[in-house]
């Protein structure tokens, strides 16, 4: 009985520590082909469409942030490693597409915006914080009285619990290792539209989230460690005195290798571990432990980040609604619009909702041991964006 369940080729490559694993199905005529994918033979191989939402957005940032630095004499050191750490993840997006690795090509291309968003967006939050007017901390901090928020109580009992102030440090910090995580498992698994909305939804909010900063600027919700036995500093502690600088023109001096975020109101840190959960919610196992190592984050975010209530919660708010956005069909019309093929065809036929950029065909041998045949055949995607692993229960019973 010939099997009847997709058949995946898998083909791996590396670039650096990087590696490309990713499914096919044969042609349609194969008679152990899934039913969802009786359609005619594809034309080209496909790999997924270069996140044109999330281009666009970058786009946006660096205007803005060429607007807003305009007059304020920053002078840069460190250009060689965050250069060469971009021009690395920009070579294997282009090995990716051009050698047909769509997960090389999804993973690079994702890790490269996210990379470049991170430089970007703070040295956006650092101009904005040079020009921004009065200080919002009396009207945050009365906001969380409003809501019940009692600090110095929280401080206190913090500081007698060591076991839990550590485990919600390694949590606080490990945002960047939770985006890694994201992007790897993402494409890894070939989910490009879920890694794609969940781009998107990070670099919009994150805009977001330094706009607002930029229009009520805080200096934190700051307390003095010396005064606690294991209190950490946070980050708002150890960076007034740059805010400080930045507001009066003593620091104009910007070191790309040490970038910190300075954004008070709202919190990133209680917006970005909501939208890489909800990246995640399909994934075995990842589907449980992300929304826990989100909730360790934002819980950990007043101590170790130094904000205020009403900034987590406001920071909360920003991640469904940056999904509502970035999931919308409009979204990505825009960006297909903003951004169209790199060739400046339009997409073929079997294109997704998404996009598709072609890719010349790629032949191979399958032997089909139920004939006892080897016959070359066309490689052709899955048509629905999510490939399901490994295999389908048909409706009536068979596999």
């Amino acid at each position: 009985m010939p099997p009847r369940f997709l058949w995946r080729q898998t083909i791996s490559g590396s670039s650096g520590a990087c590696s490309s694993f990713f499914p096919f199905i044969v042609s349609a005529k194969a008679p152990w082909v899934h039913p969802r994918v009786q359609q005619p033979m594809a034309r080209t191989s496909p790999i997924p469409e270069s996140h044109a939402g999330s281009w666009v957005l970058i786009a946006g940032v660096v205007l803005a942030c060429l607007l807003a630095s305009a007059g304020l004499g920053f002078r840069f050191t460190g250009l060689l490693l965050p250069g060469l750490s971009l021009l690395l993840l920009a070579a294997a997006a282009v090995i990716g597409r051009s050698t047909a690795r769509p997960r090389l090509y999804a993973g690079a291309s994702a890790f490269l915006l996210m990379t470049l968003f991170s430089e970007l967006g703070i040295l956006l939050s650092y101009a904005l914080a040079a020009k921004a007017g009065p200080l919002w901390d009396g009207a945050l901090a009365h906001a969380d009285r409003r809501l019940g928020f009692d600090w110095p109580a929280v401080f206190l009992a913090s500081d007698h619990s060591p076991v839990l102030l550590w485990i919600g440090a390694v949590a606080y910090h490990s945002l960047p290792l939770q985006m890694i995580v994201c992007i790897v498992a993402l494409s890894g698994t070939a989910r490009f539209r879920t890694l794609g909305i969940t781009i998107s939804a990070a670099i919009l909010s994150g805009f977001a989230t330094i706009l607002l900063s930029g229009l009520m600027p805080a200096m934190g919700n700051v307390f003095d460690p010396a005064r606690f036995s294991h209190l950490w500093p946070s980050v708002a502690w150890m960076e007034r005195g740059m805010i400080a600088g930045l507001r009066d023109g003593s620091w104009r001096t910007l070191d790309l290798t040490q970038l910190w975020g300075i954004v008070t109101f709202p919190s990133y840190h209680a917006t970005l571990p909501i939208i890489l959960a909800w990246g995640q919610r399909d994934i075995p196992r990842l589907r449980i432990l992300a929304p826990l190592w989100a909730g360790l984050t934002i819980l950990a975010t007043p101590l170790f980040g130094g904000h205020y209530g009403v900034d987590v919660l406001v920071g909360m708010g920003l991640a469904p609604l940056a999904l509502a956005i970035t999931s919308s069909p409009a979204w990505h019309r825009l960006g297909e619009l903003a951004l169209p093929s790199v060739s400046g065809k339009p997409a073929p036929a079997t294109s997704t909702a998404l996009g598709w950029t072609a890719l010349p065909p790629r032949a191979h041998r399958r032997h089909d041991p139920a004939t006892s045949r080897t016959e070359s055949v066309r490689l052709v995607p899955h048509p629905a964006d999510e490939p399901s692993y490994p295999t389908r229960k048909r409706a009536n019973g068979g596999e």
